[in-house]
């Protein structure tokens, strides 16, 4: 890239990532899994980490099959075992890795409870996986990126950043935290080359909303809250990863990209008759 205002690459490019390298943090399910996926077709060499190892394992399969024919070209996919709230394996295994391109953090929880009914162990367990561990991720991989002058990070936060509900107080919380630790990464270390960005899903059907998905009463009325009228697949999101990691964001940071179906746009979907 030039500096702000030519492209040196064409716009048929933009969204390829061959001769990237990029870790998927939380990578063996969900979102994260249809990410590697996505990052794999378009060229780039995908690093599939997370507590789960079969899990793990099991995205580097399905990611492989997304490469592109014989021939042309295709990167890397492999998986490591990684317990993000382990400081010091996760400072370890980012050395190991070496140089990044692109960091993408899916992990997540959370403890569906009132206010009331919330238990310290609970706020600990919430904030260390949707926040703690975002931040040594950021602390580990952010330098790096910024001696070699580039790098993208993306952080998976949700609608719940910005609208809530009963029950969802410290998962909320966590996800607005998460869009302004991410706001504030981009602040220090923009002038390096660094870019920070969020995702904010709506309603996917993954396993942290099976919970909600087994209720057949709650699992419609979240479909019909959004202006699409439907849950979203983990794949929809991938897209957006993709977008952010790769040129076509290249002047994008310090943003929040809302994937919700249309969720906090249409508030409730209440169709007055007008």
């Amino acid at each position: 890239m030039t500096d702000g205002r030519e492209r040196a690459t064409g716009y048929a490019d933009l969204f390829r990532l061959d001769g990237r390298r990029v870790a998927v943090v939380g990578g063996a399910s969900g979102i994260g899994r249809e990410s590697a996926r996505a990052l794999a077709a378009h060229g780039a060499d995908v690093l599939v980490a997370d507590r789960d190892a079969d899990g793990a394992a099991e995205t580097v399969r399905l990611a492989l099959r997304e490469m592109p024919a014989p021939g042309t070209s295709a990167g890397k996919v492999t998986a490591r075992c990684l317990d993000v709230l382990d400081e010091a394996a996760v400072r370890a295994a980012v050395r190991d890795w070496g140089a990044l391109d692109g960091l993408v953090v899916t992990v997540g929880t959370n403890v569906r409870k009132r206010i009331s009914d919330y238990t310290a162990a609970d706020f600990d367990k919430v904030l260390a996986l949707n926040l703690r561990a975002y931040l040594t991720l950021v602390q580990a991989v952010a330098p790096g990126m910024a001696e070699r002058g580039r790098g993208s990070v993306v952080g998976l936060s949700s609608m719940r950043a910005f609208q809530v509900e009963a029950g969802q107080s410290v998962y909320a919380a966590s996800k607005a935290g998460l869009v302004q630790l991410l706001r504030t990464a981009a602040a220090e270390w923009g002038p390096r080359g660094v870019r920070f960005n969020a995702v904010a899903p709506g309603v996917v059907r993954t396993p942290l909303t099976d919970q909600i998905a087994e209720d057949p009463q709650w699992y419609d009325a979240y479909a019909r809250a959004s202006a699409l009228q439907r849950w979203a697949g983990a794949g929809e999101i991938a897209g957006a990863v993709t977008y952010l990691v790769s040129d076509a964001s290249t002047f994008v940071t310090g943003s929040v990209l809302t994937v919700d179906g249309g969720w906090t746009a249409v508030d409730g979907r209440y169709e007055p008759s007008v």
